[in-house]
């Protein structure tokens, strides 16, 4: 379907192209972009309503600053849709997050207007900072820096550390406060009650109001104005919120809040502000969904809704006929109920993620024993170690690639302590459309490095449930849990909880010639290749491991000595994942069978589908097949 934009809209292709515009035109350039967005991701999908929040902030930075040689940094990057319609990228838009299309974040190599590449939260003002400061030494003194950060993003503890070292770099850097209450689940934590102060105060806010008019009346202060306004509102602040300013306190020039929505008087300010050197932030109140009532009305749901009906707002979704598996995170949130009513010890902690992950569901139950943490995973993890201290068994529910932020906490303050905490890292493997940023590629390698550390990986739904399980009992020591995207494979996923003997593996079945060894979901596909090989009167063993650290000894000695030719399936990098650990066995116990390993290689996959993803990686079931008619010297049938 053809989507064509709005007649102002459709006469932009580049920022240039947008400032050539009178002023009085960017209300309706708004509005065309606004619609643009809504017509676009209701049909293809996508993220919704951060964009939608930021479509006159967009447009204002866009007017007023000279990208891209002015440098715009966008934290996350979900609110960036408007952005990239306004950069040269409106008509390719509708491949937003599809495979070989655009990405769905900000990315250099996709556009020059993308000054610098994003995707997990909390990197903005670093990243505008090291800018500002290599400009200052290149002597580019006009070049303007500015990075765009929400209220959810600005809770993580990154952040915070780019305004401790901006303030007194005196770099020129712009940081624009995004202030909708909201990342994808509503903020948390005392930053949000502080925003909410500042925004909240009518007294604050009237006097404020006040002292400028007063201020632009009278002309005796002439060039002096803005630094005896600026001394005024510092002492309103202070006397009236009762707490002095914590962004002034960090040596940063504090102006707000203003009203987000508003085009003009936006342009008005941020071209007052772009002749104000030095670092400054701009605090903007917006709505997040701001121009779809649906939206509005329900953020969460209105994040990332799928397709949709523009019209009635009706979500569609798959209807069957027969009863379907379910997530594996639902899986992981109903299960982690299940457990805590058994065990008082249990507690859940998510940084931020609580509907992402479905912790929400044990939150609901018990919000004395389940924690979202904001987006602050180094937080959470050593938030979990002290709870474990205790004698608790904290369930630290992160996204694999989010864990990475947290990294040095589970080897330093979890593992040489030997506290029994469980990260359950949902998105391991491919992600899917939201591309490398959020690719859970690494968790095998960078968690099975270090002592006392488990890693699992279910094949199925029972299987991720008794890992819990077994995970929850006394004195398990760190444990890693890890699981894809996605739905899983069992229809009645809700069996009886049985523990597991940690690193004991099992046997799908038994074979001629060569064993395949999974790790994982990615198990199933093995057992849809032994069914099209057994047609053929191929037999390959299937070993479904379990466990990457500890390995089932006992069944790889087993293996090696039955089988000459082996191949090994994860969904997890090569270089140090689970097919690396069975060659180190075999070499350190002298075996030399010949091993074929299938998984992510050494490479940077971009967005897609997990199985277009899975196909271009070379593990699918097709791949699979393949390497095993290779190695038995069997001919290879086109399925």
């Amino acid at each position: 379907m053809i989507i064509n934009p709005g007649e102002l809209l459709a006469s932009i292709d580049t920022p240039a192209q947008l400032r050539n515009l009178k002023e009085e035109q960017l209300l309706q350039v708004c509005q065309e972009l606004r619609q643009y967005i809504i017509d676009v991701v209701s049909i293809h999908g996508g993220h919704f309503g951060a964009s939608l929040g930021v479509v006159e902030l967009t447009t204002a930075l866009h007017y007023v600053f000279n990208t891209p040689y002015d440098q715009l940094v966008w934290d996350v990057g979900h609110q960036a849709y408007g952005h990239k319609i306004l950069t040269g990228r409106r008509d390719n838009f509708y491949t937003n997050r599809k495979y070989g299309g655009l990405s769905g974040f900000p990315k250099r190599k996709e556009s020059e207007y993308d000054a610098f590449g994003v995707g997990h939260s909390s990197t903005s003002i670093s990243a505008a900072l090291g800018m500002a400061v290599a400009s200052q030494y290149k002597h580019e003194d006009q070049r303007q820096h500015i990075a765009v950060i929400g209220d959810g993003a600005m809770t993580g503890g990154m952040a915070f550390e780019a305004l401790n070292h901006g303030g007194v770099a005196n770099a020129n850097l712009l940081v624009v406060l995004n202030d909708n209450c909201m990342s994808i689940d509503p903020n948390v934590g005392a930053l949000k009650q502080y925003l909410t102060d500042i925004t909240t105060s009518r007294a604050y806010n009237k006097m404020r109001d006040d002292v400028w008019k007063i201020l632009g009346k009278i002309s005796k202060f002439g060039p002096d104005a803005r630094q005896i306004a600026s001394k005024i509102e510092s002492g309103v602040k202070a006397t009236l919120l009762k707490q002095s300013n914590l962004f002034e306190g960090l040596n940063f020039r504090y102006f707000g809040p203003i009203d987000g929505h508003d085009i003009n008087h936006l342009v008005s300010v941020l071209n007052d502000l772009k002749h104000i050197p030095g670092p400054k932030i701009l605090h903007c109140l917006t709505t997040k969904g701001k121009g779809f009532a649906l939206a509005e009305k329900d953020q969460t749901k209105w994040h990332a809704p799928g397709l949709f009906d523009k019209i009635t707002g009706e979500i569609y979704k798959k209807h069957y006929d027969t009863p379907q598996p379910p997530k594996y995170q639902d899986v992981f949130g109903h299960t982690m109920v299940e457990l805590a009513e058994q065990n008082p010890k249990i507690m859940g902690i998510t940084p931020a993620m609580p509907s992402g992950s479905s912790l929400n569901i044990m939150m609901k139950a018990m919000p004395d024993r389940a924690f979202d943490v904001g987006i602050a995973e180094q937080h959470a993890v050593t938030f979990s170690a002290g709870l474990a201290s205790q004698g608790l068994v904290p369930f630290c529910n992160i996204y694999s690639s989010f864990m990475q932020r947290g990294y040095d906490q589970v080897v330093h303050d979890v593992c040489l302590q030997n506290l029994n905490v469980v990260f359950c890292l949902d998105r391991a493997g491919f992600a899917g459309a939201d591309g490398p940023t959020h690719h859970g590629a690494y968790d095998i390698a960078y968690m099975r490095c270090i002592p006392n550390m488990v890693v699992a990986a279910p094949m199925n739904e029972q299987e991720l449930r008794n890992m819990m399980y077994t995970a929850s009992q006394d004195d398990m020591g760190p444990f890693t849990i890890r699981y894809p995207r996605g739905e899983g494979v069992m229809p009645n996923w809700r069996t009886p909880l049985e523990l597991q003997q940690v690193g004991k593996g099992r046997t799908i079945q038994e074979g001629e010639e060569v064993a395949i060894l999974t790790f994982g979901h990615i198990g199933n596909y093995a057992v849809q290749v032994c069914k099209n090989l057994a047609q053929d009167g191929l037999k390959p063993g299937h070993y479904d491991m379990r466990y990457a650290k500890p390995l089932d000894e006992e069944l790889l000695h087993h293996i090696f000595q039955k089988y000459e030719k082996v191949i090994t399936v994860e969904d997890g990098c090569l270089q140090g994942g689970f097919g690396s650990a069975v060659l180190e066995f075999m070499v350190d116990n002298g075996y030399t069978s010949q091993v074929k390993r299938l998984g992510i290689p050494d490479k940077i996959f971009e967005h897609g589908t997990q199985d277009e993803l899975h196909r271009d990686a070379g593990f699918n079931p097709a791949a699979i097949e393949k390497t095993v008619r290779e190695l038995v010297g069997a001919t290879v049938l086109n399925r």
